[in-house]
């Protein structure tokens, strides 16, 4: 819930009425989930036929963050890449939770590189995309966020401490499936890209598992 747009049209979907967060929404994954940039992804389509994108840019973690201040946090970041935070929305509603619903194996393409930061002059001033099969799903700025990046990396270094190599996904657009009208979800063939401006793209058709 971290772009308000995606915030109302997730409400909405839900028949409430957004009210923005007041802290941010934090949650882990398995690190089972990662995939390549490129090539397959492999869905068990007998645990979710819900399966959605979600364009998000990746904090790479270079230097150990425990209790830091918003005004030395980016001092922690090392680098950035580009994520796919595929969704098994089902398993979402019915868990009433986002772990298991995000932590399917290979279900999270990152790269296609890390960008260190000394290449990125703002993090909060890059275009973001997904499509799907060609089509345009997801457009926005990452200037959206609702919480920004040192925001971020304070809140959660003020409870845990952030060790090198962890990541940290900062959010998606609207544009999500679960949101459209009707739900629209990947099916086996699909070929879902992301972008973010400066940070490359991550092209991975869906398969579906045995």
């Amino acid at each position: 819930m971290n772009y308000t747009d995606h915030g109302e049209e997730a409400y909405r979907a839900a028949g409430r009425e957004y009210r923005r967060p007041r802290h941010p929404v934090v949650f882990t994954k398995d690190r089972g989930c990662v995939a390549a940039p490129v090539g397959p992804v492999g869905i068990d389509f007998s645990l979710s036929r819900e399966i959605d994108w979600e364009v998000e840019l990746a904090v790479v973690i270079g230097r150990r963050a425990w209790r830091v201040d918003e005004a030395g946090a980016l001092d922690h970041v090392f680098g950035y890449c580009v994520a796919n935070d595929i969704t098994a929305r089902d398993l979402q509603t019915r868990h009433k939770q986002y772990y298991l619903s995000k932590s399917l194996p290979g279900s999270c393409p990152l790269g296609p590189w890390i960008t260190t930061a000394d290449e990125v002059p703002d993090p909060h001033d890059l275009a973001i995309t997904l499509s799907v099969n060609g089509v345009l799903r997801q457009v926005s700025r990452t200037d959206q966020m609702v919480f920004s990046i040192p925001e971020t990396i304070a809140a959660i270094s003020r409870i845990v401490p952030l060790e090198p190599g962890d990541l940290i996904l900062t959010g998606t657009p609207a544009g999500t499936g679960f949101a459209a009208d009707p739900p629209s979800y990947l099916a086996p063939g699909d070929v879902v890209e992301c972008s973010v401006e400066g940070l490359g793209t991550l092209s991975n058709r869906i398969t579906a598992l045995d």
